[in-house]
């Protein structure tokens, strides 16, 4: 724990915001980090209470230590903070700045709506770690002779192709875009995680030993059959990218787009890589996003950014509660109000509200036609309205990974949500030496959860290899 009488003796505080006025004019994060004297403070906060539900599965996917850590940033020992983060989470500075942190619902002090500010310290340790050179590549003493191909280099590649390279093996990364990192660098705005945090990594673990490919998409560059014959086990741990299809009359009108290419098409840019595809701006029009979760609040902050004169997001979910009722859902994730930085740049925010179709002039999206509807989410008759729209963006969800190329080539079974199957300890898929981990096992999740997938299927694949692992759970 932190300090004894900490929890009574100081507020939450958490970082604060550029003003949206400013942040919306780049595409930078924008938060304010907190100094040294707040954070200590923060993590004194930490109380002794008893069951730590934070970390564990209820709290934390990848079982952060927080309490632990929290003491020792308490007492300004940030190097043995940063090495006892880093014994369960490889990339804490991600997770600090994009998980929800579910953790700090199942805080004991969120009983009282003050929980520690776990998520604000974990970034600060990892941020710490990096400034103080705490962070160095850990190569392997000794080399096992044994090859494993990671397909996909998201967080959940990325956390198994770590672990792996440190128990000894030769392990290659194939990624299909021109760099690594998957959906954090492609589906993932600059202003909630700028793409260095990813480069610096990717260094750190090619000085382990790990190969990245890029522009490598297995299953139409190459075979499935000629990397299975060519290494000793293979992961699948690419994403949850196929989208579902809400088949509106109008969909395919000039202007209508799923959410992921506008993202990836905007992240490129900011990159400076080369669009090849036709350009998905919103500069000077009235933007509507059908959807209500991240991925909709990230096109809804890049529409700002792009200078759109409106951006409106729907959501057919009835409009949550400010506060939830603790007694019934504490520590679980808990449904309640909430409005993300995105939203809060200026967003109109439709709840109950149904999509009927898209409506168009003369081959063009004009307007958005939608609907209240009750509590089993039907429309309501004589409710209809129309949204002005110029560019409208599906962000309602995905139904699990694309089929087509590596996993028709390879076989795998699949179960009727679209995710591949596998056994829930060992991470196999039905394929022989092949295993698969993160959103292509899960579906659509967090990226604590595919780095916790990712940890998990290394284990398993280094027991598969060796006899045992000595990788830590």
């Amino acid at each position: 724990m932190g300090k004894v009488t900490g929890f009574l003796e100081y507020d939450r505080q958490e970082q604060k915001y550029q003003l949206a006025g400013e942040r919306v004019r780049h595409f930078r994060e924008f938060t304010l980090p907190l100094d040294d004297n707040d954070l200590k403070k923060q993590a004194g906060r930490c109380m002794d209470c008893g069951i730590p539900f934070c970390h564990g599965p209820t709290g934390c996917p990848v079982h952060n230590q927080i309490p632990d850590w929290n003491d020792l940033v308490w007492q300004n020992d940030w190097e043995e903070a940063a090495a006892n983060l880093h014994t369960t989470n490889n990339f804490p500075e991600f997770t600090g700045r994009i998980c929800p942190a579910p953790c700090e619902e199942a805080c004991t002090l969120n009983l009282e709506n003050q929980p520690v500010a776990i998520k604000t310290i974990e970034q600060a340790i990892a941020d710490k770690a990096w400034e103080m050179g705490f962070i160095k590549p850990e190569p392997a003493d000794i080399s096992t002779g044994k090859r494993v191909a990671v397909i996909g280099s998201g967080p959940a590649g990325m956390a198994a192709a770590q672990q792996l390279a440190r128990a000894g093996h030769e392990v290659h990364v194939f990624e299909r875009q021109a760099r690594p990192g998957g959906l954090l660098r492609y589906g993932i705005p600059d202003f909630k995680m700028e793409k260095y945090h990813i480069d610096r990594r990717v260094k750190q673990m090619e000085a382990e030993g790990v190969i990245f490919h890029c522009g490598m998409n297995i299953g139409v560059d190459r075979s499935f059959a000629s990397l299975h014959n060519e290494f000793d086990a293979v992961l699948f741990a690419g994403g949850a990218e196929d989208p579902r299809n809400p088949n509106l009359p109008g969909q395919e009108l000039k202007g209508v787009y799923n959410a992921m290419p506008y993202l990836t098409q905007s992240n490129q840019r900011v990159g400076g890589e080369d669009v090849t595809a036709e350009p998905i701006l919103a500069g000077g029009k009235h933007v509507v996003v059908i959807g209500g979760g991240d991925t909709a609040s990230d096109c809804v902050g890049t529409a700002f950014r792009q200078g759109a004169l409106s951006v409106t997001q729907l959501d057919i979910r009835p409009r949550p509660p400010e506060r939830e009722d603790k007694l019934t859902v504490w520590p679980y994730w808990p449904t309640k109000m909430r409005t993300s930085s995105s939203q809060a740049e200026g967003a109109e925010r439709e709840f109950q509200a149904a999509t009927l179709g898209i409506v168009g002039k003369n081959g063009k999206a004009t307007g958005v036609q939608c609907a209240r509807v009750d509590e089993k989410r039907q429309p309501i008759e004589g409710s209809e309205f129309i949204l002005k729209a110029d560019l409208v963006f599906i962000a309602i969800g995905f139904a699990g990974s694309v089929k087509e190329g590596l996993l028709e080539q390879s076989g795998v079974d699949m179960d009727r949500r679209g995710n591949v199957v596998a056994d829930d300890r060992s991470y196999k898929t039905s394929s022989e030496k092949v295993f698969v981990a993160g959103d292509m096992r899960r579906g659509q999740s967090l990226v604590v959860w595919a780095i916790r997938e990712g940890r998990q299927a290394a284990r398993s694949i280094d027991t598969f290899l060796m006899g045992d692992s000595t990788l830590p759970v």
